[in-house]
C-alpha cells in the first residue's frame, strides 16, 4: 500500500494518477479536509468572487473515480520501523470523535502536507492575523469583510468618513493576488446590499512589502507593471516597509509608523508544520523534511516527501522554490517512480532536477503580464495581454486533468474561467 498524506495540488494529483495507474487497493490519500480546493484560488474565495462550493472537489469522489482510498483525519504519528502511521481522530459538533484513531501500514509513505505562515516572531502578528493556509481561513476572511462592510454602509449617512481599511503584510504572490481581488470583488458587492460605500475610497486596501519592490523573484518589468496597476486600481503599495509590530486595529512598522487595519492579511512566509520534526524524521532549520534527489527522505528506504514541506536541493545546491510548479513536477517524478517501485522495476537513477517554466500575473482579463523560459524559449519572455491570460487559465486546467484524469472536465473548467467576471488575479506558479 502506497500512502500519501496531504491533498493539495502535489498530493492529490500522485494519489490521483497513481490510483488510475495502479489500481484499486494500491494507494491511499490521508487528508484532515473533505474538499480540496487549487491553493492559488484562495484569495478569490477571500474576496468572494469564488464561491467555495462551485470549486471544491470531494476527496470521496476523486478517490472513486480514481481508484485511490480516502482516509478522512490528521497524520499525527510515524512508526517507522513497523512501516506505520497514526491518523488522529475527527472530532463532530459536540467534541465526540466521529471518527476513531487509526493506525495504518503502509510499504510507502509520501508525505506532501505544504505548508504554514511564518510570523517571524513579530509580536502580534499569530494573535492579529489572518493567513490564507486553507479555504476555511479564506471563508473566515470574506466573512468579516463582508460584516465590516454592512457595519460601515449603514454608518455611512451619519459618518461620512466611513469605511474599512484592509492591510496585506507582504508583497509576494499571496499578497499582491489578493489586493487585486479584492479591490475588483469591492466594486461588485452592491449584490449584497452594501450601496453607500464608494469601492475605491472607502475600502482603504494597504499592500506592505519589507523588499524594495513586490514581486522580488519576478523580473522587474513585471514586478514594476503590478505595482503600476495596483496603483491604478486604488491600493496603496508600501515597499520597504519592516513590519515590528500589530496589535488590534492597527500595524507598526519599524520607522514607527502606523497603518489603521480592520482586516490584516499575513502574506510574508510560510514554513513546515511543525508536527513533521516531532516525527523522528530529519529536517532542516526551516523545518522542512530534508530529501535527496530522488525525494526520499534522507535515511530512509520507503519515506519520500515533496512540495512545501520538504527541503529538495538542486544541482547548484540551492533549495527548489516552493511553488505550485515545483509540486506539479515533483509529483510526476514520484509517479515513475513509485509505479517503478510497485512493478518491481529498479528505479531511474536519474535525480529530480527542476525546471523553471516562468511566471504569470494576471490583473485583469485586459491587464495580464508575465514571464515565460525554459527549455521552450531560449530567453525570458515577457508576455502581456489575452495570451498571458490564456496561459494562466491553462494552468488551472492542467490541474483538473491531472485530478480528473478527463480533458473534456479539464476543458469545462477552462470555459468556466475564462467567462467568469473579469477580476484582477496574481498567479505566481
Amino acid at each position: 500500500m502506497i500512502i500519501v498524506v496531504g491533498g493539495g495540488a502535489g498530493g492529490l494529483e500522485l494519489a490521483c494518477k497513481l490510483g488510475r495507474k495502479l489500481g484499486p487497493g494500491r494507494v491511499s490519500l490521508v487528508d484532515c479536509r473533505l474538499f480540496h480546493v487549487w491553493k492559488p484560488s484562495l484569495h478569490e474565495v477571500a474576496a468572494g468572487t469564488l464561491d467555495i462550493h462551485q470549486e471544491g472537489l470531494s476527496y470521496l469522489m476523486l478517490a472513486h473515480d480514481n481508484g485511490f482510498d480516502f482516509v478522512y483525519g490528521p497524520m499525527i504519528g510515524l512508526d517507522a520501523q513497523a512501516r506505520t502511521i497514526t491518523v488522529g481522530a475527527v472530532p463532530g459538533e459536540d467534541g465526540e470523535p466521529i471518527i476513531p484513531q487509526r493506525e495504518l501500514p503502509y510499504d510507502a509513505l509520501v508525505i506532501s502536507v505544504g505548508s504554514t505562515a511564518n510570523y517571524f516572531g513579530i509580536p502580534g502578528a499569530a494573535e492579529h492575523t489572518l493567513a490564507l493556509n486553507g479555504a476555511e481561513d479564506a471563508e473566515r476572511f470574506r466573512l468579516q469583510m463582508l460584516k465590516l462592510m454592512a457595519m460601515a454602509d449603514l454608518q455611512k449617512d451619519i459618518r461620512p468618513s466611513a469605511g474599512i481599511d484592509i492591510v496585506i503584510i507582504g508583497g509576494g504572490a499571496t499578497g499582491v493576488e489578493l489586493a487585486a481581488e479584492l479591490r475588483e470583488a469591492s466594486k461588485v458587492h452592491r449584490n449584497y446590499g452594501i450601496r453607500r460605500l464608494d469601492p475605491d475610497k472607502d475600502v482603504r486596501i494597504t499592500l506592505l512589502e519589507g523588499g524594495p519592490r513586490i514581486l522580488g523573484p519576478l523580473p522587474e518589468k513585471v514586478s514594476n507593471a503590478a505595482a503600476s496597476l495596483l496603483g491604478e486600481r486604488h491600493v496603496r503599495v508600501v515597499a520597504g516597509c519592516r513590519v515590528a509590530r500589530i496589535e488590534a486595529g492597527r500595524v507598526e512598522d519599524s520607522d514607527g509608523n502606523h497603518y489603521p487595519a480592520d482586516l490584516c492579511v499575513w502574506a510574508a512566509g510560510i514554513k513546515a508544520p511543525e508536527f513533521l520534526a516531532g516525527l523522528g524524521l530529519p529536517v532542516v532549520k526551516g523545518g522542512q523534511l530534508d530529501v535527496d534527489g530522488h525525494l526520499l527522505v534522507r535515511g530512509q528506504a520507503d519515506i519520500y516527501a515533496f512540495g512545501d514541506c520538504a527541503a529538495c536541493a538542486g544541482a547548484d545546491g540551492r533549495l527548489v522554490p516552493p511553488r505550485a510548479q515545483t509540486a506539479h513536477q515533483q509529483a510526476d517524478y514520484l509517479v515513475d517512480a513509485l509505479v517503478r517501485r510497485e512493478r518491481g522495476k529498479p528505479p531511474d537513477p536519474a535525480p529530480y532536477v527542476y525546471k523553471d517554466h516562468g511566471s504569470l500575473v494576471s490583473l485583469g482579463t485586459r491587464n495580464s503580464v508575465g514571464s515565460l523560459m525554459g527549455s521552450l524559449f531560449r530567453a525570458t519572455w515577457f508576455v502581456e495581454g489575452l495570451f498571458a491570460r490564456a496561459m494562466y487559465a491553462s494552468l488551472h486546467l492542467m490541474h483538473h486533468q491531472a485530478v480528473l484524469g478527463t480533458v473534456r472536465t479539464g476543458v469545462l473548467a477552462m470555459a468556466r474561467f475564462l467567462v467568469k467576471r473579469a477580476t484582477p488575479l496574481v498567479k505566481l506558479h
